[in-house]
């Protein structure tokens, strides 16, 4: 026997010292050698899907394809009620939802018995369903339906094939076919977990999205604006092919990495005191208070003092003239405070300070009252002069580095996250969204090509909303062209990235990305008070 060849399909002896075993003899292009090996193939590319409906369709399409079958259905068991559900058949439309009873059909006898049911004629055995045989206007003639048990010998599904093409089902196609539904439950059971685990974690990053604009009401919607204007720009960046960017392609992973870098790109902010998150107004409003107090005080003070003299006069026979002359000068000099106050209240404003109100903040530094101990008290303190002289915005220098530190506690908090291979660099990228191409960004200090470019498209993306933003207490939205003037001026300045936003412009990002009507609204934003 050792000298003969054998055929395909005979067996023969083989002895390996006192033992001897049976084996079948199988040629290279043997039907049971391509089954074999296309099981090979399914089951590598099985294990590589993640995607639910990507995985059940190529589970379909080679089960259909390793029996040789005109066309096929996929059922999963529904372990909450039961039943069988599917929507990868084909020939019944993509995304059609069928749902079988328990115990209801073929599907449902497998699905609830784990037998095999192999029929030469379907329409001859009753628990065949030829509704949508009528429906499609299909003539199913032979079936094979078999049961997809796990590791655990739970059964998962059903995998239905459909006229055999040569000949009819035999028993080595259900052989091969519960084979294939083994390989292909451990798949589904690997990304069903992979779902699971997706799903879990984008509840994650939802609940942190929710966590952030809880502490700033102000920018809600923020995050999820800024993420949608990044992939646009990465979407235009790929189709327009800037020559510095020729060939620049950004597949699932890098995506996953720039959506998810967005949305958590301000979480940081929950290390930054409340007060000074939402500070709308340089002075925070128990300052205001206090300094309106003092303000009211000084007016009854000064009113009173000037009824004391009159009282005086009058007790001293002085002509009415004097008397009147006294109430004009109260007049004019309570005039003086609440224009003096008029003044704190335009200073108190995040706007540009016009020319000489430093000095009339100076001036009102040297301004006192009569105080309820009889002596003469300063009207506005030095540090409140300082506050109220802060030339552009509401923050002073050390509330602005305070701001600027959320960006740091931002990659802090992103790097404890222990993240997948595919989507490790999402720290690094929140980290760089504050960076400018002229090194003079925070918090490193980075400059040029040392900014990734998912962070500079994010600078873009930040800064566009963050201007046409409508719900900000300390300033005015800005329409869609200004923000675009404001962006150009920031490119020529070497601060963001000029090729980056000539796509972000050209694209018309913010139109095809937060639609017409959130243009509009910005474009008929006024532009008073911008800062």
């Amino acid at each position: 026997m050792a000298d003969e060849i054998l055929k395909t399909g005979q067996t023969g002896q083989i002895s390996v010292g006192n033992a001897t075993g049976t084996f079948l003899a199988v040629t290279p292009h043997s039907e049971t050698a391509l089954r074999l090996s296309a099981l090979l193939d399914v089951a590598k590319a099985l294990i590589s899907e993640r995607d639910l409906d990507t995985l059940l369709q190529k589970i379909l399409q080679e089960a259909s394809r390793v029996v040789d079958a005109d066309r096929g259905s996929l059922f999963l068991v529904d372990q909450k009620t039961g039943e069988l559900w599917a929507k990868i058949a084909q020939g019944i439309g993509d995304n059609r939802e069928i749902r079988i009873p328990a115990g209801v059909g073929i599907a449902g006898h497998v699905g609830q018995t784990g037998e095999i049911i192999k029929l030469r004629n379907a329409y001859e055995d009753p628990r065949f369903n030829a509704s949508v045989d009528r429906a499609t206007g299909y003539q199913t003639r032979s079936l094979l339906a078999v049961p997809m048990v796990d590791m655990h010998g739970q059964i998962v599904g059903v995998i239905q094939v459909l006229n055999k093409r040569r000949g009819r089902f035999t028993q080595d196609d259900a052989d091969v076919l519960v084979a294939l539904g083994g390989q292909a439950a451990a798949a589904l059971e690997n990304a069903l977990l992979h779902d699971e685990i997706q799903k879990l974690f984008e509840g994650f990053v939802q609940a942190s999205v929710v966590a952030i604009e809880s502490r700033d009401p102000t920018t809600a919607g923020h995050s999820e604006r800024v993420s949608r204007l990044t992939l646009g720009l990465a979407d235009a960046v790929e189709l327009v092919g800037l020559p510095r960017y020729l060939g620049l392609k950004f597949g699932a992973n890098e995506r996953m990495e720039i959506r998810y870098a967005a949305l958590l790109h301000d979480f940081g902010k929950v290390g930054v005191r409340e007060d000074v998150l939402v500070k709308a107004q340089k002075l925070y409003p128990h300052q205001l208070e206090s300094l309106r107090h003092r303000f009211d005080y000084a007016k009854t003070s000064m009113e009173a003092e000037s009824l004391r003299k009159c009282v005086s006069l009058l007790m001293a026979g002085a002509p009415v003239e004097q008397i009147q002359r006294e109430q004009e000068d109260l007049a004019r000099r309570t005039a003086d405070l609440e224009a003096q106050f008029e003044l704190i209240l335009t200073c108190n404003r995040p706007t540009v300070l016009q020319g000489g109100s430093f000095d009339s903040l100076q001036a009102l530094r040297q301004a006192t009252f009569l105080g309820a101990d009889g002596e003469r008290q300063s009207l506005v303190t030095q540090e409140e002069v300082a506050v109220l002289s802060i030339p552009k915005g509401s923050l002073s220098p050390d509330e602005r580095l305070e701001i600027e530190s959320h960006v740091t506690h931002t990659f802090r908090f992103l790097s404890q996250i222990p993240w997948t291979r595919g989507l490790k660099r999402v720290p690094e990228i929140a980290h760089g969204h504050h960076e400018k191409l002229d090194g003079q960004g925070y918090p490193r200090g980075l400059a040029g090509d040392n900014i990734c470019i998912e962070a500079r498209m994010m600078a873009i993306a930040d800064i566009y909303d963050a201007l046409t933003a409508s719900d900000r207490p300390y300033k005015k939205a800005v329409p869609h062209d200004i923000a675009l003037r404001i962006l150009n001026d920031e490119a020529r300045d070497k601060k963001i990235d000029g090729d980056l936003l000539e796509v972000f412009r050209d694209a018309d990002v913010p139109r095809r990305v937060l639609g017409v009507d959130a243009v509009r609204a910005n474009n008929a934003a006024r532009v008073s008070g911008l800062f």
